[in-house]
């Protein structure tokens, strides 16, 4: 197991970690949440070896082998597959040994090595590391393309199936669904709930989480605290966790009023001189309970719009892509009312940004025309935010030109003011751009569009580089918007939480979806086996009294599995609180002092724990597969 005790991290000036602790072990899913800037990342460097720590003790078994996901693009022609197969670095050295010991023409050593390789899996290595990329979103076409020929997204995803075809005890997974789509970002949630190795994720997608991890780890203040249960369960027992903490601290608070009153009241009084002194000690011993500090809440709104033409935008016969000729998305008929809140559904390559990008006119229509309603104005947020930014200049210097266009005569007092809202405080308002976070950049973003007033917000996965917090804000705000509202993004929660309606980016064109964000994965499941089908077998158009019987089956399907969900969820707060007393106990063994005998029964509650955990997490796996067998039968 990894185990931390007291340790101490920092980065320049900043402690990272402040006397943390924290046991690991094998097997465990976790979660490693906290604000952006905590140090989560400093973390995984410290257990990937590339940082030493400044104070404590820190153990990594050394004979672990360790899988993380490379965060520089490559710039090879190799093929994909190749680039993909060697990423796995058992079967690497074991070609190494090979090749050594033929140039030896050691026999023994040569029987050895053809023994590591087999053991390494050489003779199905290419098919296991295709079978990753097709499940990543790669099409059969491109898995011998070279690398340098893809864009940088896709280059991410080549480097997380080198991460995943690395044999490990430790795999270490920094922000891994940045570059999915939904249906390749399901598929990475199926293969991580088959490792068997300890597993870290950092992640803002909290449904994701959800799905993959058993255990969360806080990191905020420089202090590590571990939860049992997913990222939803970890919500709950922190807010009950601060609750109680502030209980605790008013009713010291109470305590401390109460002391001091007859301190102040008796101190001069020669009868009572013993006694108030003896309540100035009691104060003296006291150990303090600290307040609960809401400094990290993070709010903010888009101004309510200056009009709201209805319909806002009408698409008539619209193709969208980048070369005359060549449309990516053709023929697009469709009006965007006021109010209305869409989703937008597809597959990476689909074209959902080239549909975004011509929206907000960055890109000209290859074909049709776009009518604006009276008074349209389009805030856009771009996938890559620093399309909309300049690395030079920082936030004021934005704002300043931004207020020259849309309201000149706003002073700069009250821009700092507005920046502020948006954390652009200080010093930060003159830091420039390309110096700035990806979170810290994608708020300036939002402040930019929020100042413009729009009726028509463009958001082209906006939540890439933003924390739990600033995600949870940014749904607030839409909620509250009285515009529209066209949103893509891998972000289940926010789509769930914003939109109402879907429109589906697939096979050159945009249609109406008829479903929610579950319908579309099962539909996804659907074209899926359809594409396995023999070539002649086609089904019948399906007739709109056929839609409605089988959305009546969808819906039995899903009372069938309600009871399943439930046992799921029951298991779930099972481990939460088996989490919490394990966490507890090995805190006790941490700090020292137990006797002999106080070990023993901990050792052995602690054995107790690990095996009601494996058995739950059984049973809830499953219960899984029972309910996805249901839902997809």
């Amino acid at each position: 197991m990894i185990t931390l005790k007291s340790v101490t991290l920092l980065r320049g000036a900043k402690r990272v970690l402040d006397g943390a602790s924290a046991v690991l072990q094998p097997g465990e899913r976790i979660g490693l949440i906290g604000a952006n800037g905590a140090g989560k990342s400093s973390l995984f460097a410290l257990l990937a070896g590339r940082l030493q720590l400044d104070a404590g003790d820190f153990f990594v078994p050394p004979q672990w082998r360790m899988s993380e996901v490379a965060q520089q693009l490559p710039e090879t022609e190799q093929a994909a597959t190749d680039f993909v197969l060697d990423g796995d670095q058992t079967l690497l050295k074991a070609k190494s040994a090979l090749a050594l010991a033929e140039a030896a023409m050691d026999g023994l050593r040569i029987a050895e090595a053809h023994a590591a390789l087999q053991d390494a899996g050489a003779f199905d290595a290419r098919s296991r590391a295709q079978a990753l990329l097709l499940g990543l979103g790669f099409q059969l076409e491109q898995l011998d393309a070279p690398v340098n020929t893809f864009s940088g997204g896709w280059r991410m995803r080549l480097q997380l199936a080198r991460t995943l075809i690395n044999p490990s005890e430790l795999m270490l997974l920094d922000e891994p669904t940045n570059h999915l789509d939904l249906d390749a970002l399901v598929w990475l949630e199926g293969w991580l709930s088959r490792y068997e190795g300890l597993l870290l994720i950092i992640s803002h997608d909290r449904e994701f989480l959800d799905a993959t991890t058993r255990v969360t780890l806080h990191l905020e203040n420089g202090q590590l605290t571990r939860y049992g249960g997913s990222y939803s369960s970890f919500e709950l027992q922190r807010a009950e966790r601060l609750a109680q903490q502030q209980q605790a601290f008013d009713k010291q608070q109470e305590r401390i009023a109460h002391l001091q009153r007859f301190i102040d009241r008796f101190k001069a009084k020669a009868t009572k001189a013993r006694q108030a002194q003896s309540r100035v000690k009691q104060l003296e011993r006291m150990e303090r309970i600290g307040p609960v500090l809401s400094s990290a809440d993070f709010a903010f709104e888009f101004r309510e719009p200056e009009s709201l033409p209805n319909p806002m935008l009408s698409l008539q016969g619209l193709d969208c892509g980048y070369a005359p000729g060549s449309p990516i998305v053709r023929g697009v008929e469709r009006s965007v009312m006021a109010g209305q809140r869409i989703g937008i559904l597809g597959a990476n390559g689909q074209g959902k940004s080239t549909l975004v990008k011509t929206v907000a006119g960055l890109l000209p229509p290859l074909g049709g025309e776009m009518v604006a309603g009276k008074g349209l104005t389009i805030g856009y947020f771009a996938q890559q935010e620093m399309d909309l930014l300049r690395a030079d200049e920082h936030a004021l210097a934005h704002m300043t030109r931004l207020a020259r266009e849309v309201s000149p005569q706003s002073r700069e007092q009250e821009l700092r003011d507005f920046l502020g809202q948006f954390n652009f405080g200080g010093d930060l308002a003159l830091q420039a751009v390309g110096s700035l976070s990806g979170g810290e950049r994608a708020r300036l973003v939002l402040a930019l569009i929020a100042w413009q007033r729009p009726n028509l917000l463009l958001l082209d996965e906006p939540t890439n580089h933003l924390d739990l917090m600033t995600r949870e804000a940014l749904s607030m705000a839409l909620g509250g918007f009285d515009g529209t509202v066209l949103l893509v993004s891998h972000d289940r929660a926010l789509l769930r939480d914003v939109c109402d309606r879907f429109w589906l980016v697939a096979d050159g064109g945009l249609r109406e979806f008829d479903g929610d964000l579950d319908d579309y994965q099962r539909w996804l499941n659907d074209r899926e086996r359809e594409r396995a089908r023999p070539a002649q077998v086609k089904d019948a158009p399906v007739a709109p009294a056929a839609r409605q019987q089988d959305r009546r089956a969808a819906a039995a399907l899903r009372q069938q599995a309600a009871p399943l969900k439930k046992e799921m969820d029951a298991i779930d707060r099972q481990l939460g609180a088996w989490g919490a007393e394990r966490a507890a106990l090995e805190a006790e063994l941490s700090a020292g002092g137990a006797g002999g005998e106080r070990i023993a029964q901990v050792g052995r509650r602690l054995k107790e724990l690990a095996d009601s955990v494996e058995e739950a997490e059984l049973r809830w796996l499953e219960l899984g597969e029972q309910v996805e067998g249901i839902l997809q039968s």
